[in-house]
């Protein structure tokens, strides 16, 4: 059984985590404090051009998809609203998923806490405002 996955929700939830890490990485928001804890060289940010943002896209419409289906699914076995069903299912994928791995990921690499919670901070907002779009268009 393939879950029912309404395309316009997908592709729009896609470019909202675009606008997301564009708000959420600004130098006036957590840009700069960012790239300070991450050591992420300004310039080879710069180098490396299109790419990071493509990939995101890419990524982004992979999780955008898993997450309208997801939904599709648990809308079936709970049979609340649309919205909320896509809120919850949003919120247990990144705590089982999403927050875990980078927590663990994380904490291998030695990376500082408060590097770790902007990094789950931003994927939490992230997949909610993606839920969100989802729950609003429906199936």
């Amino acid at each position: 059984m393939v879950p029912d996955v309404n395309i316009w929700a997908v592709l729009v939830a896609t470019l909202s985590t675009l606008v997301v890490g564009s708000i959420w990485y600004t130098p006036k928001v957590f840009g700069t404090w960012w790239m300070e804890a991450a050591r992420v060289d300004r310039a080879k940010a710069e180098a490396a051009g299109l790419r990071p943002i493509l990939l995101t896209v890419v990524v982004s419409f992979v999780t955008a998809w898993v997450l309208a289906g997801a939904t599709s699914i648990a809308h079936e076995f709970y049979d609340g609203t649309f919205l909320v069903d896509a809120l919850v299912t949003g919120l247990f994928l990144w705590a089982g998923f999403t927050a875990a791995r980078i927590a663990t990921h994380d904490a291998f690499e030695g990376r500082p806490g408060r590097l770790t919670l902007l990094t789950v901070a931003h994927e939490l907002v992230t997949v909610l405002v993606m839920s969100v779009v989802i729950g609003l268009f429906g199936i």
